[in-house]
């Protein structure tokens, strides 16, 4: 079907947007807009640019036999830390502190809009390390994780704390908290394979037990843990049971007054 080139383009990059870090072919969409594969080429060049001065992210184009092209969400420095301010001033009221230096959030995470943007900046933190698969744990982590597996084009994992008829067989591991209970946490067998990769997010950490929870179910799949995001991490206590991870966001717990959002500013731990 043959169209004026503004309609190719706009249909186009619906196309990358619904389907980000997934292979388009460009002779599919060639034969699909009734056009050259170079007139396909020259629009995705447009595209890339568009998306690139927009700061969310840029085309990949594969220079192979398949001619492929994929969407790769990746946001600038400037798109990062617009977003982040904008919701440090979001978590920032006062009636949004928490007894134990604790600040709400969940509002802001099952907030579609919210969370798929936020899983765009995790997403950029971490596409150089090729993950199979997010893992995460439920509840509050969920949203994230999920947006970040989007952005990714891969699968979600969730590690649950009760085991459920309908996830069927399923691995269970023991982790300790930090006030010395043993917790235990469940994989479905059909989530994980041995050898996949997999990135880590969680929506707050403060001691990084449950974050070792999952490490261990990792170990006991024979998967290869590739990198750990957390959308908030306390920096009380500031030695963690887990390294190596990235934040998006640091809460400062101050004695005598009220808990401190701030942009997290470190590359890893």
């Amino acid at each position: 079907m043959k169209g004026q080139r503004t309609e190719r383009l706009i249909r186009t990059v619906a196309r990358f947007l619904s389907s980000p870090s997934s292979q388009i072919s460009l002779t599919a969409l060639a034969s699909c807009f009734g056009v050259s594969k170079t007139v396909v080429s020259d629009d995705v060049a447009i595209i890339d640019d568009a998306l690139s001065k927009e700061g969310i992210g840029d085309i990949h184009v594969d220079r192979g036999r398949s001619g492929g092209a994929s969407f790769v969400p990746r946001l600038s420095d400037e798109a990062r830390n617009e977003l982040l301010s904008e919701i440090v001033r979001l978590l920032s009221h006062e009636d949004r502190i928490l007894p134990g230096g604790l600040i709400y959030y969940t509002d802001i995470l099952f907030n579609p809009s919210v969370a798929m943007r936020l899983g765009y900046a995790m997403a950029s933190m971490f596409h150089g390390s090729a993950p199979d698969v997010v893992m995460t744990s439920e509840v509050k982590g969920i949203p994230l994780a999920m947006s970040t597996a989007f952005a990714m084009g891969i699968p979600l994992a969730v590690c649950r704390f009760r085991n459920r008829p309908s996830d069927g067989s399923a691995v269970a591991v023991h982790y300790p908290t930090k006030i010395g209970d043993v917790k235990t946490m469940y994989m479905s067998t059909k989530q994980l394979s041995r050898g996949n990769k997999v990135l880590i997010i969680d929506d707050f950490m403060r001691g990084g037990s449950t974050i070792s929870g999952m490490l261990l179910v990792a170990k006991e799949f024979g998967a290869e843990v590739t990198g750990i995001g957390v959308f908030i991490v306390s920096s009380e206590p500031e030695i963690k049971t887990v390294n190596g991870f990235q934040a998006l966001l640091r809460l400062d717990s101050i004695e005598k007054s009220a808990p401190e959002l701030r942009i997290w500013e470190k590359t890893s731990v």
